[in-house]
């Protein structure tokens, strides 16, 4: 798909000699538009679920939960176990390349397990880190091993009570971030680059094929801005409004 939607913008910006735009110009723009997109889709996914409360949502054919939630789903419920910050601590670092080879987007629930016997001891519960300490200094709500509770701050997850504190006592699910976009070439044909995707470091969006359009207008708009012509950014952002308002109007 990265291969088509360049081909669409360098098409858009070469019918009217508006400029040229390099493979890493558009591999920067590509990884911003797909985030872009996707945050979008938690942003629908939310205001669905408000409308389905309101009983303003339709069913079968006109569910549009659905396909938001089938898109979520690819990035969602990843599993890892959380790297100690050190020995014999309740504090873990959250999921990142370096520790589990995928950053959390958004952690969705952290469970604990016994140290020895992989035994599940329960999913705990998420506080702030103002309240947590209110949580401890009552013997009523203190966290236990069967009901735990974490806190997140600056990268560290903290788990209670820090007797839950062994190297495999601790697993997150969550939903990753999408892997970054790179087209990428071998040769050049004419002095214009040639896509081969056989190179090793060779990424495709990960986003659905419908999100064709919709990448290859936001990449218009950064293009626009980076060789100052307005005229793309406005061509872009019309283009954009109208698909916005085809899929309100269907739903």
């Amino acid at each position: 798909m990265i291969n088509a939607v360049r081909n669409i913008v360098l098409s858009v910006l070469n019918k009217n000699n508006y400029g040229y735009i390099s493979p890493a110009d558009f591999n920067l723009y590509a990884a911003n538009a797909q985030m872009e997109i996707y945050e979008d889709y938690f942003n629908k996914y939310n205001s669905v679920i408000n409308n389905e409360n309101l009983r303003r949502s339709g069913t079968d054919y006109a569910n549009i939960l659905k396909p938001i939630a089938e898109v979520l789903e690819l990035f969602a419920n990843v599993e890892r176990t959380l790297t100690q910050v050190a020995v014999d601590t309740n504090r873990y670092y959250l999921p990142s390349l370096s520790t589990t080879g995928n950053e959390s987007f958004m952690i969705s629930n952290i469970y604990c397990f016994h140290p020895t016997t992989n035994v599940r001891l329960g999913e705990a519960e998420k506080v702030s880190v103002g309240k947590i300490n209110l949580l401890l200094n009552s013997p009523l709500t203190t966290p236990n091993v069967s009901y735990p509770s974490y806190t997140l701050s600056q990268g560290i997850v903290t788990v209670y009570p820090s007797t839950i504190n062994g190297v495999n006592s601790i697993k997150a699910t969550y939903f990753s971030y999408p892997k970054t976009p790179k087209w990428t070439f071998t040769t050049l044909t004419n002095g214009e680059p040639v896509f081969n995707q056989s190179q090793p470091d060779y990424q495709d969006f990960e986003l659905p094929l419908e999100d064709e359009y919709k990448l290859a207008m936001k990449i218009l708009q950064y293009c626009g801005i980076s060789i100052r012509e307005q005229q793309v950014v406005q061509y872009a952002m019309i283009q954009e409004q109208n698909q916005q308002l085809t899929g309100s109007q269907q739903q």
